[in-house]
C-alpha cells in the first residue's frame, strides 16, 4: 500500500485476475453453494417432551468412562453447533474418548409455546433428562455440560436439586455475573429496553431479534467482517467450509419463548438476581452454595456475550471443594468449533472429565 495516498495504486493483470476470481467464488458461496451436512455423530432418540428431545450418541468403540455426560445448550440457536462436522465436533471427540455421551435438544417452540417459563425447563425437562440418562446407562451419577446460557440454567438446576447424583459440572461460556455486561447491558437497560412490551407485543421471540442483539455488541466486526474475510480468503477451500458452517448454524436460529425471555432479561440482565442469591424460581429461592458437584467453567478471553468477569463469578459462589476456573484463548463460538476448539477447548474438557468419570 502507498504511503502517499495522492499516488495510484496499481496492480498487475495477474493480482486483477485473482482478485476476481476471488469475488466470483465469495459470491458462489454465498449464492449456489449447497448447504452443508451437520450433526454427523450417529445419534438415537431415548426419550421425548413437547418438542423437546433426548439423544444418546452411538459409537462402535468401547464406552471406557463409567459416568455419562449430558450436553445442555441454551434456548437460542440450535444444538448442532457441537456436532457441526467431523474433525470440528465436540461431541464426536468426547465419543471417541470413551464417554456415554447425551444431548438435549430443545426443538424448535412455536407460538403456542409462548407461555414456556425457565421454571418449567430448570425444574420439568432438566430432571427428567437427568433420571433417564441415570436409567439408560444403568449409573448413579451423572456429569453436565452447560453451554452458553444452558450453563446458567444448569448451575440453577444443580443448585435447586441437591438430591440428583450430579458428580461433575462443566460450564462452557456461561455467564452467572450480569452487573457490568457492557453493550448488552447498554442494549437492555430497563430505562429504554421494555422487556413487558416486547414480550406481550410478539409472544415469542423471533431469532433475527436475538441475532440483531448480538451482531449490535461489535457491529462492523460481525457484519461485515466475516465476508471479508470469505474474499480475503476464497482461494481457501478448508475456510470455506468452516465459513459455511458457522454461517449456516448462525443462520438457523429459533424462537425463543417469550416469558422465558422475559425472566431472561428482567431476572439476569435488568436485576442481576442468581450471583445476589435473588433468584426464585418456582417459589424455591436459587442458592448457588448448594451446588457441591466437581466443577471446571471455562470462559474465553476473547468473549463479547459472557465476558470472563461474567463467569468467573460463579467460582466464589459455590462449595464445591474440586472447582477449576480456565480462560481460554477463544470466543463464545470459537471455544466450540474451530481450530482452537480442537486444539484446546477439547482436551481440555476430556482430560478433566476423564479424571472424574471412573469408579
Amino acid at each position: 500500500m502507498p504511503t502517499d495516498w495522492n499516488e495510484l495504486i496499481e496492480f498487475t493483470p495477474q493480482q486483477y485476475k485473482e482478485m476476481f476470481q476471488r469475488a466470483v467464488r465469495a459470491n458462489q458461496v454465498l449464492t449456489t453453494d449447497a448447504e452443508p451436512e451437520v450433526g454427523p455423530t450417529p445419534k438415537e432418540l431415548v426419550w421425548t417432551r413437547n418438542k423437546t428431545k433426548l439423544y444418546r450418541y452411538i459409537s462402535d468403540s468401547p464406552k471406557k468412562h463409567k459416568i455419562p455426560l449430558l450436553l445442555v445448550y441454551a434456548l437460542i440457536n440450535k444444538p448442532y453447533v457441537l456436532d457441526l462436522t467431523k474433525g470440528g465436533s465436540l461431541v464426536e471427540y468426547l465419543v471417541n474418548r470413551g464417554f456415554d455421551v447425551y444431548l438435549l435438544d430443545w426443538g424448535e417452540p412455536g407460538y403456542e409455546d409462548r407461555n414456556m417459563k425457565l421454571d418449567d425447563y430448570i425444574m420439568d425437562y432438566i430432571p427428567r433428562a437427568v433420571r433417564k440418562v441415570l436409567r439408560k446407562s444403568n449409573v448413579d451419577e451423572v456429569s453436565i455440560l452447560g453451554y452458553c446460557m444452558g450453563g446458567t440454567m444448569t448451575s440453577i438446576f444443580a443448585a435447586l436439586h441437591p438430591e440428583l447424583p450430579i458428580r461433575n459440572l462443566i460450564f462452557m461460556t456461561s455467564p452467572f455475573d450480569f452487573e457490568n455486561t457492557g453493550s448488552y447491558g447498554a442494549m437492555l437497560d430497563e430505562r429504554y429496553f421494555n422487556i413487558d412490551k416486547v414480550v406481550d407485543t410478539l409472544g415469542v421471540i423471533p431469532p433475527e431479534m436475538i441475532d440483531f442483539g448480538n451482531k449490535m455488541i461489535n457491529p462492523m466486526a460481525t457484519n461485515y467482517g466475516p465476508f471479508i474475510s470469505l474474499y480475503e480468503r476464497a482461494d481457501n477451500e478448508n475456510f470455506i467450509k468452516s465459513f459455511k458452517l458457522l454461517q449456516k448454524w448462525l443462520n438457523d436460529g429459533i424462537q425463543f419463548p417469550g416469558e422465558a425471555y422475559r425472566q431472561w432479561i428482567r431476572d439476569f440482565y435488568q436485576n442481576n438476581k442468581l450471583i445476589k442469591g435473588e433468584m426464585v424460581i418456582r417459589g424455591k429461592k436459587v442458592n448457588l452454595e448448594n451446588i457441591k458437584a466437581n466443577v471446571l467453567n471455562l470462559a474465553g478471553k476473547n468473549d463479547l456475550i459472557a465476558q470472563p468477569h461474567q463467569v468467573e463469578a460463579l467460582m466464589n459462589a459455590i462449595s464445591s471443594e474440586d472447582k477449576e476456573f480456565k480462560c481460554l484463548p477463544v470466543g463464545h463460538t470459537s471455544i466450540t468449533f474451530g481450530s482452537q476448539a480442537v486444539k484446546i477447548t477439547y482436551p481440555t474438557i476430556a482430560d478433566w472429565l476423564e479424571e472424574r468419570s471412573n469408579e
